[in-house]
């Protein structure tokens, strides 16, 4: 299998990685123990070949996105190929050759890979997402790698994503569609409560968190919200600003929208779930770093905690977004809170409407062809963002 890949590698590396085979060889020999994971399926697929273009490898790649790239790439004309492997350090040897490589949230960009990536002739780390914390960037930096992104693809459907959360889990939506399907139509079990006169908390207003916080109040809903930055619009329509503290402690349904950073790591774990009301409703559809996952769990059997609702999860790399149906789900946290009535898990697709998949594609590939051409100045990633969602 490996002297395979070497050679379809070999096929469609471009002529600067001639220099490589070596390197690339040895990549391979050391991926080969790992076949079940990255098989022969996980090469590359070239889609589009534009003689002059500038070169891009996707990683993580699956269907939609191909179909996405490949549609929106009519207008770029860059030479693209796909691979379903994530990047990391045992896969980064498949971007030998090319320009730029584009990632996605569970890639692992680390300081190793991009001194591969550079050594090959990479100049451009083009994620297909907001957030970065996949990222090195000081690594990128060091060795003059542009990284860039798509700042906001759809907030709305993120938005929309964490409001089905809560009304599903509120309502029981979900059992309700189980029982009917089975003639049971008794109402026993699946009461619900009213948004109308309950309190949220929004925590981080940026562009998702403001569109929630809207929905939320169209809803009757007293909202309250924190974030360093406060939006004057939000005000204007009632709501109102807190400290962190009186946010958590007032408020019925939380939901996250703030980016995943330092300061934001664990921003709920047993001290901040202790301050909450008790059966509170708990939302992310933001980053599974947010949360302190055992914490969480703890509080669910307590019953602190009386619904939560994800769509991210801490530890989703290798697991979120493949399908896992006819295996045994190592992640013993994971398994544990699929167990839960009163848990609802998405697998990471609050982004994933056909909206924010065009917006994607076409952000991507308008920040790679205006890199090569030396006119990108907008959605470069140089340092932290202030601390609110996008």
């Amino acid at each position: 299998m490996a002297s395979t890949i070497v050679q379809v590698l070999e096929q469609m590396a471009e002529p600067d990685a001639a220099a490589a085979p070596q390197r690339r060889a040895s990549a391979v020999n050391e991926r080969e123990y790992r076949s079940v994971k990255y098989p022969q399926s996980h090469l590359l697929r070239r889609i589009s070949n534009v003689p002059g273009s500038s070169s891009v490898v996707v990683f993580s790649s699956k269907p939609y996105d191909e179909e996405f790239f490949k549609k929106v790439n009519l207008e770029y004309g860059l030479r693209l190929s796909f691979v379903t492997a994530p990047l990391t350090e045992d896969t980064v040897a498949l971007a030998a050759g090319f320009d730029a490589v584009c990632v996605f949230v569970n890639d692992e960009v680390t300081a190793a890979v991009i001194d591969e990536l550079y050594v090959n002739g990479c100049k451009m780390i083009a994620l297909r997402c907001a957030g970065f914390n996949n990222v090195d960037l000081a690594a990128a930096r060091s060795v003059d790698i542009t990284v860039a992104r798509v700042p906001a693809y759809s907030p709305n459907a993120i938005a929309e994503h964490a409001i089905a959360l809560m009304m599903t889990l509120n309502r029981k939506i979900h059992k309700a569609y189980l029982r009917t399907r089975e003639g049971n139509f008794a109402l026993t079990g699946q009461l619900g409560f009213d948004m109308s006169g309950k309190t949220a908390g929004v925590i981080g207003t940026g562009k998702i968190g403001q569109i929630t916080a809207r929905i939320l109040r169209a809803f009757g809903m007293r909202v309250l919200a924190h974030d360093l930055y406060q939006v004057e619009d939000l005000k204007a329509l009632g709501i109102e600003y807190m400290p962190l503290d009186d946010v958590l402690s007032n408020s019925d349904v939380i939901t996250l929208h703030c980016p995943l950073l330092p300061s934001t790591k664990h921003l709920i774990n047993k001290d901040t779930i202790a301050q909450m009301k008790k059966g509170v409703m708990l939302i992310n559809t933001s980053r599974g770093g947010l949360m302190d996952i055992k914490a969480v769990v703890r509080a669910l059997k307590t019953g602190q905690i009386g619904y939560l609702g994800m769509d991210v999860y801490d530890r989703e790399a290798g697991i979120f977004f493949e399908d896992l149906s006819n295996t045994i789900i190592e992640d013993d946290v994971l398994t544990r809170l699929m167990t839960f009535p009163n848990v609802i898990i998405t697998g990471h697709q609050a982004f994933f409407t056909e909206e924010a998949m065009t917006q994607i594609a076409t952000v991507t590939l308008s920040n790679i062809s205006k890199f090569f051409a030396g006119t990108l100045t907008e959605n470069i990633v140089t340092e932290v963002p202030k601390p609110s969602a996008d």
